[in-house]
């Protein structure tokens, strides 16, 4: 589904990504991870079309996307949940949903709005009132809300349980493989290291913008080495800084 070759990202003279490659299968769930400055939200904007790659080639079901604009790649069903949300907070709950919309003409669109409202009476709720009054944990439900919305096929999220209570985490993973279980890809970049991979299939660590280790979510959670060395030492520790 998604492939990626060689990605080179730069800002000036720095090198955040590497030369990274990976692969995300139809419905599959892969987990990125690596310490502070890695480079693994620089993939992300990449992939989404934040940022242009300094060289390499993203392909999306066997299309080039690397040069296409982000609403082209939601367009075609690639959908960034950024780290911190970014919803609207000026605009009401139902109208950053409606956002997520934006791009869709056809008439099913309230039906799928409902639908999130089902899944989030949370939301429901408090479809118009702002954004801004909600708590952290309704945000994110808020931002992923948005997101489903558009009819992605590959989800790609960066930091979703950052500053979460345990509670919510616990809500939004599960959230995350009910998604899965209805057929979305997802590709995670995650603080809490034993949780994405206990979702995952299949994993990559990044240091220092290179891709140090690949390989599925069970042997990387048996790899104490691999939490010593890339990981901060211990699994689900927060980060102290935010990624590149």
């Amino acid at each position: 589904m998604l492939e990626v070759d060689a990605l080179e990202v730069n800002y000036g003279r720095t090198r955040a990504v590497k030369g990274v490659s990976l692969t995300v299968s139809e419905g599959e769930v892969v987990t990125v991870l690596g310490a502070n400055g890695a480079g693994k939200t620089s993939l992300l904007r990449a992939l989404q079309g934040a940022v242009r790659p300094s060289g390499g080639r993203i392909l999306l079901n066997g299309r080039d996307m690397t040069a296409l604009t982000p609403a082209a790649r939601v367009r075609e069903g690639m959908v960034l949940v950024p780290e911190g949300r970014q919803i609207f907070v000026s605009m009401t709950v139902h109208e950053n949903l409606l956002m997520g919309a934006y791009l869709r003409h056809d008439q099913d669109m309230a039906r799928d709005i409902e639908a999130i409202y089902d899944r989030f009476p949370n939301l429901a709720a408090r479809r118009n009132t702002s954004a801004s009054s909600l708590s952290g944990g309704e945000q994110q439900m808020l931002a992923i809300g948005r997101a489903i919305v558009s009819r992605p096929r590959l989800i790609m999220l960066d930091e979703p349980s950052l500053g979460l209570s345990p509670l919510f985490v616990d809500r939004l993973f599960g959230l995350l493989a009910e998604l899965n279980g209805d057929g979305i890809a997802i590709l995670l970049v995650e603080q809490n290291t034993s949780m994405a991979l206990d979702l995952a299939t299949r994993g990559y660590v990044l240091e220092l913008g290179r891709t140090v280790i690949s390989d599925s979510a069970a042997a990387l959670s048996r790899n104490a080495a691999l939490t010593e060395a890339y990981l901060g030492g211990g699994a689900g520790e927060a980060p102290a800084a935010p990624n590149i």
